[in-house]
């Protein structure tokens, strides 16, 4: 009832940044949080960054001082700003959100996934 759909990443050198976006549409009352999260190959998927609808922020230690999240809760969309990207930092960054449907169901939803490979 919920879509994510995510979009910003690819390649990337050493040093460089790139800003992921994430809209949420459909059946929408209300997004407690939104948030990134991001699984390398062979690893869990671990959080990078949140933030709820009041715009409190949660930094995994990883993107402390590199990353910045934000959202445009009119737009139902959230942004990871990305600087000074390491080659540590190559994932499948995946959007999430959750809050309550208009039918005041609650709601968790994931986006697809986008590939953000940092290399030189």
């Amino acid at each position: 009832q919920v879509q994510l759909v995510e979009s910003g990443g690819g390649l990337v050198q050493p040093g460089g940044s790139l800003r992921l976006s994430c809209a949420a549409s459909g059946s929408i009352f209300t997004i407690r949080a939104m948030g990134w999260y991001r699984q390398a190959p062979g690893k869990q998927r671990d959080v990078v960054a949140t933030i709820t609808s009041g715009g409190s922020t949660n930094y995994a230690d990883s993107g402390k001082g590199r990353f910045t999240i934000s959202r445009d809760n009119a737009k139902n969309t959230v942004y990871l700003q990305m600087n000074s990207l390491k080659p540590e930092d190559t994932a499948v960054y995946f959007c999430h959100a959750e809050g309550r449907t208009t039918g005041l169901n609650n709601f968790v939803s994931w986006g697809q996934g986008t590939q953000v490979t940092v290399s030189s």
